[in-house]
């Protein structure tokens, strides 16, 4: 039997490792349509799109997953109010992605219902709030290392630079998750993205 983290992690590493964002859709990303014009051509714009619903798919994954932990009843306050803060951040997430798909002329991957996404994950298997905060941190961790896995591929520093800041956001999430469950900092330097 497969454990939560190797039924999660596998489809973000699958995000870096079998494609990159091209610089047309990070300078979407980024709000810099004239850039990603020049960059963006037919074939091009549908690799773009299929690579940007993976990751729009990741994030519907987030946000459902914090609705299921929010819905549980296991989460106390404060721990709630920073676990809707964080669904709040994937949905402008996943706002970006989808403006980003449209200007690309594609149609945005629609979210699973929430009991397709309550089974993937195992929602019936969270007893308490560590259990939620477990799992949380590691999708956090998940979408991390798969924004830190695209910067390499940018010779634009601007590009590289909003890869760079999502993986940031969504290493916060990260450390303040960790730090809720009272877990040490990662030994050594450099712990993502490897």
């Amino acid at each position: 039997m497969r454990s939560k983290a190797e039924l999660i992690l596998p489809s973000r590493r699958s995000f870096v490792g079998g494609a990159a964002l091209s610089a047309a859709a990070i300078a979407l990303l980024a709000g810099r349509d004239a850039l990603a014009a020049s960059h963006a051509g037919g074939q091009m714009a549908s690799h773009d799109v299929g690579i940007l619903n993976v990751a729009l798919g990741l994030e519907h994954e987030g946000i459902n997953a914090y609705t299921l932990g929010a819905q549980s009843g296991l989460l106390q306050k404060p721990v709630l109010d920073t676990a809707v803060r964080f669904q709040a951040d994937h949905k402008e997430h996943a706002e970006t992605l989808i403006g980003a798909i449209r200007k690309l002329g594609g149609k945005p991957v629609e979210p699973k219902s929430l009991a397709e996404y309550a089974s993937a994950l195992k929602a019936d298997t969270l007893k308490s709030q560590n259990d939620v905060l477990e799992l949380a941190a590691r999708l956090e961790l998940g979408a991390t290392n798969a924004y830190l896995g695209v910067i390499p591929s940018f010779k634009e520093p601007g590009l590289a630079k909003v890869a760079a800041r999502l993986a940031a956001d969504e290493t916060m999430h990260w450390t303040i998750l960790n730090n809720a469950l009272g877990k040490p900092l990662p030994a050594g330097g450099m712990p993502f993205g490897a």
